[in-house]
This record gives C-alpha cells, sequence and structure tokens, in this order.
C-alpha cells in the first residue's frame, strides 16, 4: 500500500501532528518519520480506534443470528467507529470474524453460562452448580480470553433479582477460568450477588447497579473493572413494568435501581473504578450506538477525556492493544472535523475511519 498521511491533533495527548500510515508485517501501522509522496487523506482531530467494551455479535433478542446477520452487526460498529469490540457472550460461533480484515477486532467471551431456566431463553448454556467449572473451561478455551456468567436474574420462587449459582460456585467458576488464562466477567444488575463475585477476584462488573460504598472501594483495591452500559439501565422501568403484575418485588427492585442508577455508576467513577464504555447491543439495543453511550456517561458526570477514554484509548489499552497510537502500532484509529472533547456530539460523526490501515469509512 502507498504511504498514507493524516494531519491533526492526535488524542489523547492532543498534539498537532502528521500521522503516516505505512505497511507493516500484519496490515498498515503508524509512523510519525515524514513519507516522501505519501496521500494526504484527512486532517482532523485523530481519535484511537474507538471500542464498544459490552455487545453481543451474532446475537438478537430470539438468540443466535446467521452469519450475514453477525456481518451487518459487526459492519454497523465499525461504521460508527467502534473498531475493537468486546463480545459479552453469544450464543453464535462469530470466530470467522477474526479472519476479515474488514471488520472490527473482536474480543469474544464465549457463550454465556447461566441458571437453568434462569436467564433469556437461547441465550445461555444453562447448567446447574455442579456442571459450572466444565461449562467454564469449555468457554475458556473457546473465547478469545473472556467468561461471561449470568450472576443474577429473576428467581420465580421469590419473585425477585437472586444470584444465580451459589458463591462458593461462583468462586470455583473464577479459579477455573483464570487457571485456563481467561478473565471472567458477569452480568449483574442486584445487590445480592456482587459480594461474592468481587471477593473471589472476578476481573469485572457488567451493569453493577447494585453496587454499594464498600463494595465499589474493594473493586478499587482489586482492579476490578466495570461497564455499567448505561443505555441499557434506561430500559429499567420497561422490564419492571413487563413482569410487575407477576413479579411486584422484582418490579420494584427494578425502579428502585433504575432510581439510583446515576449515583451508583458516579460513585464509582468518582472513587476510582476503571469503568469502560459498552452499549449491550445485540439484544434489545441495536449496535452501532457507541457515541450515544460516551455522551450518556458525559450526562452522568463524567469528565468528556474519561467518558471518551472509557471508549477509546484506555479501553484499547485494558483489551491488550496499544491505545497511544504510538510509532510502529497499528493503524486503528478514527478522525472528527472538530475537537471531540469540547463536543462529544461529532463522535456520531467521524469524517475519516482507518482499520488496519486502510480507510474503511
Amino acid at each position: 500500500m502507498a504511504a498514507q498521511r493524516f494531519r491533526g491533533p492526535v488524542l489523547p495527548d492532543g498534539e498537532a501532528r502528521d500521522l503516516y500510515v505505512v505497511d507493516g508485517p500484519a496490515g498498515g501501522v503508524v509512523t510519525y518519520e515524514p513519507q516522501a509522496g505519501a496521500e494526504m487523506v484527512a486532517e482532523g482531530w485523530i481519535v484511537p480506534g474507538l471500542v464498544d467494551a459490552h455487545c453481543h455479535v451474532g446475537l438478537d433478542e430470539h438468540g443466535a443470528v446467521d452469519d450475514e446477520t453477525s456481518e451487518q452487526q459487526a459492519i454497523t460498529d465499525r461504521d460508527s467507529g467502534a473498531l475493537l469490540l468486546r463480545d459479552c457472550g453469544s450464543a453464535a460461533d462469530t470466530s470467522w470474524i477474526h479472519d476479515r480484515e474488514d471488520l472490527p477486532r473482536l474480543v469474544r467471551a464465549g457463550r454465556h453460562i447461566a441458571r437453568t431456566k434462569r436467564y433469556i431463553r437461547n441465550y445461555a448454556h444453562e447448567v446447574e452448580p455442579a456442571e459450572l467449572p466444565a461449562y467454564v473451561a469449555q468457554e475458556a478455551q473457546r473465547g478469545d480470553g473472556w467468561v461471561k456468567l449470568v450472576g443474577d436474574w429473576i428467581d420465580r420462587d421469590t419473585g425477585d433479582l437472586a444470584p444465580s449459582f451459589p458463591a462458593d460456585a461462583f468462586a470455583e467458576a473464577i479459579r477455573v477460568a483464570h487457571e485456563h488464562g481467561a478473565k471472567v466477567t458477569a452480568h449483574c444488575f442486584g445487590e445480592a450477588v456482587l459480594p461474592g463475585l468481587i471477593g473471589a477476584g472476578i476481573d469485572c462488573i457488567e451493569h453493577g447497579t447494585g453496587l454499594s460504598e464498600d463494595l465499589i472501594d474493594e473493586m478499587v483495591a482489586r482492579g476490578t473493572a466495570l461497564v455499567p452500559t448505561a443505555m441499557q439501565l434506561n430500559n429499567f422501568p420497561e422490564y419492571a413494568s413487563a413482569a410487575g403484575e407477576k413479579f411486584p418485588a422484582y418490579a420494584e427492585h427494578m425502579h428502585d435501581l433504575h432510581r439510583r442508577r446515576r449515583d451508583t455508576i458516579m460513585a464509582a467513577y468518582e472513587a476510582g473504578v476503571a469503568i469502560y464504555a459498552g452499549t449491550d447491543a445485540g439484544g434489545v439495543l441495536p449496535h452501532g450506538l457507541i457515541a450515544s453511550e460516551v455522551r450518556e456517561l458525559a450526562d452522568y458526570g463524567f469528565s468528556a477525556e474519561a467518558a471518551l477514554g472509557a471508549a477509546s484509548w484506555r479501553a484499547r489499552e485494558w483489551l491488550g492493544l496499544d491505545g497511544r497510537l504510538s510509532e510502529g502500532t497499528t493503524a486503528d484509529f478514527v478522525v472528527f472535523d472538530r475537537d471531540p472533547l469540547q463536543d462529544l456530539s461529532v463522535l456520531a460523526e467521524p469524517s475519516c475511519i482507518v482499520l488496519r490501515g486502510r480507510v474503511v469509512g
């Protein structure tokens, strides 16, 4: 490929530079050494490729989808500037996406693991506590370094949110995953499941609306991450209404979690929990909404730098990639025609998208 030239402030540092993309061993790479004859492609604010840290490629509200639909989901995310996706559970095998250079980088957690008849139909492996370690080991090997547990869900006997498995079963699952080289994350809406998971060394909590001050402090001490999926939390009243007649305790609980959601997430933010942006796309929510998720975090009270970093350079580093567009790193970045740190709404209007060194949008 011929050398390409991009000019503008490079975030997060914001230094105005000429950034060049040249051939590397695995696609286009970044260099700041001037390249004779390089074609000027775009000028503007250059942001390391956006990250959706919680989505579901290969899944819709009914379960697994076909490869064509999965491809379109990935393209929709790519065209929004999300060039790295952390897939937090899918009933479909989407490992083939790794072979497509035109699709976002994908970090898969395999299939959800839930308690029998305690999750959305057709989504998860539904197992009993004694089976949990074997399924965790299986998904640790099938995924890309992550395992997704369903931490809590409605218990029909109590009529409210309750942990999916006993605390000792969760602890053993986390131990097995770590033994197999995988990290663990869990869906957690309520309060009861969180002490056991965090105490057992889980790596990440999804949603986290049941967090308390002491658990937040423990997350900071342990380095446990949080992906709050702020847009998904807006749906709690709808979920409460759908189940309210049959499960009034659950409905009241969900309304309470919804009322407290901003204070809870902001308490985690202010305490220093590592927080990353994820849309929860692939079920109720469509793909391509990472810009909206960043703005939602800013509306909660995150600084623009923290909200954007949670969906760009910090999230990339968390998932094992270079977040700084340093010399020789893979050329995954998005160009905007104005400063996103001054106006986050520009994130919905990328002027140029570069994936693996090639302009894809």
